[in-house]
Order: C-alpha cells, then sequence, then structure tokens
C-alpha cells in the first residue's frame, strides 16, 4: 500500500516526461552521429575527435556539435532529399518505360525506307502498327 501512496498522477507525469525527453536524447544522438559520418567534409580525425568528444561529455558535445555544424547538418538534409527525389524520379522514368512516341516510330521508319532497308509496304505496316493504340 506504501508504494501505491507514493505513486502518485504526479509522479506518472514525470516519468512518462522522463521516458519522452529520454526518448528524444536517442533520436539526437542517432541524428548527430548519422550527419557526423555522412559527412564528406570532415577528415576520419576530425570525426574521430567528434565521436570521442561526444561519447566522453554527451551533452556539452551534443551542444558544441549542433552549435558548430547546425548549418551543415541542415544542407545534408537537403543534399539528401534531392538524391533521393532524382533517385525516385528516375526510377519512375525507367518503370515508365520510354517507348518511342508515333510520330518518332513513323519517322524512324520513313528514314529506313529513304536508305532501301525496307519497301513500300514494310513503311505502310510500320505505320499502321505505330498509329495503332
Amino acid at each position: 500500500m506504501v508504494l501505491a501512496d507514493d505513486f502518485g498522477s504526479g509522479q506518472v507525469f514525470v516519468d512518462l516526461l522522463m521516458f519522452v525527453v529520454f526518448v528524444i536524447w536517442i533520436w539526437l544522438l542517432i541524428v548527430v552521429f548519422s550527419d557526423l559520418f555522412r559527412s564528406h567534409d570532415l577528415s576520419g580525425w576530425a570525426k574521430a575527435a567528434w565521436v570521442i568528444g561526444i561519447v566522453i561529455l554527451p551533452y556539452l558535445g551534443v551542444l558544441v556539435y549542433l552549435i558548430a555544424r547546425g548549418h551543415k547538418m541542415s544542407e545534408h538534409v537537403q543534399q539528401a532529399a534531392a538524391a533521393q527525389d532524382a533517385a525516385a524520379k528516375a526510377y519512375i522514368q525507367q518503370a515508365a518505360g520510354t517507348a518511342p512516341s508515333a510520330a518518332d516510330e513513323i519517322q524512324r521508319l520513313a528514314d529506313l525506307k529513304a536508305q532501301g532497308v525496307i519497301s513500300d509496304q514494310e513503311f505502310e505496316t510500320g505505320k499502321a502498327k505505330a498509329l495503332a493504340p
């Protein structure tokens, strides 16, 4: 019964708040470390120094990193978003296929006919195929 008396609604709020702060701290560490290892402008020694600083003095290390390299973090996020957008567009174009239009196909057939590679009948057959839905 004594345990239930000590654990009131205020304690639930404090415990929930501490849990949320802990989750935010873990998220912040993940963001900082991912940005640190994604940075191409830092040498390996500079990355090692940042990691050692963050491991030895976590709160101060993360705070200093955010102050010193916060602008680079936003640039890295923008570059990653642009690269992901370009990759998605390339995938969509590749998946949709780049089939030539009917006009392009007819022009190609006309060039082949002018070179004497195909006959008039083959040209008309190819033209009918290109114009068919």
